[in-house]
């Protein structure tokens, strides 16, 4: 199956009875397969409409924005099908309750922790330093009472970790500090593009079950973001976005070429764009042997089952356990 399309083009959208047309800016028109796609990843300026909205609506279609420098600007999602009031509830009273949140939250962290190791270790020989502090942080997160200090835990854990890709990775894509918005180096660059695919690529899966992206627990909900889709990425994020990141690095097949700068923002090239989600889909297909379904499941379904997880915690079925690789 198809699941995600991208258009990097100038053009429209549109509909003709129940079939998606992408229009160019020269008017050449390309049908695409609405019945195999998921996701639709709109990266250039692309028109849509009305029709076209209630198209993608009817097969459960969602459509992610991004702009000219890649920053994820928002979703169209449709009405959700999978709903369940009582999961709902159950899920603000864990909001509400203070020590459910904490319980949440911490375990985010400490999935995202143990993946953050688990790629240093890989390098332990040069980065011994840096897992003792964070092992020393990730200590405090348990005599830890309130949010805010959660968060202040994650951040320095997390400058810790990201001095490290200076030792793995290759030279040339060395960076002094995280800078977010915007990104002023390649690396910074790859970081935040590979972010933005991961907290869509976790709505998207979310939208599959019946949690409410909205109400989150490490993160504080906003009503312009889909919240718990950042709590997710605390776990996904080390284990997929940094990993790929790694590959296409030091197999050189992201290079300094496939990026551009302007006014001091450096953001990929469409050719570097292309061979990232390339890479990317690739990532998300590969499969495990999962130890307790007993079968192979892929990157992507494993996301799925984090938000089944969660569901079952809410409604008192099962402890919610997060992701820790065991591969």
């Amino acid at each position: 199956m198809l699941k995600d399309h991208y258009i990097f083009s100038t053009g429209r959208l549109q509909r003709k009875d129940n079939t998606l047309y992408f229009v160019d800016a020269e008017g050449k028109k390309k049908s695409l397969p609405i019945e195999q796609i998921e996701n639709l990843h709109i990266f250039g300026q692309v028109d849509v409409n009305s029709a076209l909205l209630n198209l993608l609506a009817q097969y459960g279609v969602c459509l992610h924005f991004y702009n000219y420098h890649d920053y994820y600007v928002g979703t169209f999602y449709p009405r959700e099908k999978n709903v369940s009031g009582y999961t709902v509830v159950q899920q603000s009273v864990h909001y509400l309750n203070r020590q459910k949140r904490l319980y949440l939250a911490r375990s985010f962290l400490y999935g995202g922790i143990h993946h953050m190791l688990r790629n240093l270790r890989r390098h332990k020989e040069k980065t011994e330093e840096i897992i003792r502090a964070i092992e020393k942080e990730a200590a405090k997160l348990e005599d830890t009472a309130k949010i805010p200090e959660l968060m202040g835990i994650e951040g320095r854990i997390r400058q810790e970790y990201y001095q490290a890709f200076n030792v793995m990775l290759k030279p040339e894509f060395a960076f002094e500090k995280r800078t977010k918005r915007p990104p002023t180096d390649p690396l910074n660059a790859l970081i935040s593009f590979g972010n933005s695919r991961m907290y869509t690529e976790i709505l998207s899966e979310m939208y599959k079950t019946m949690l409410d992206p909205t109400i989150s627990f490490l993160h504080e909900p906003s009503s312009k973001r889909f919240s718990l889709s950042l709590d997710l990425a605390e776990i996904f994020k080390p284990l997929l976005v940094d990993t790929l990141i790694a590959s296409l690095v030091n197999n050189r097949v992201i290079t300094l070429k496939h990026f551009d700068e302007m006014e001091g923002i450096v953001f990929l090239n469409e050719e570097g764009r292309k061979k990232f989600l390339a890479e990317w889909e690739k990532k998300l297909e590969t499969t495990v042997q999962h130890r307790t379904l007993k079968r192979k499941v892929s990157y992507r379904y494993f996301i799925r089952l984090e938000c089944y997880k969660l569901i079952k915690h809410f409604i008192g079925d099962t402890l919610y356990k997060p992701l820790k690789a065991w591969w």
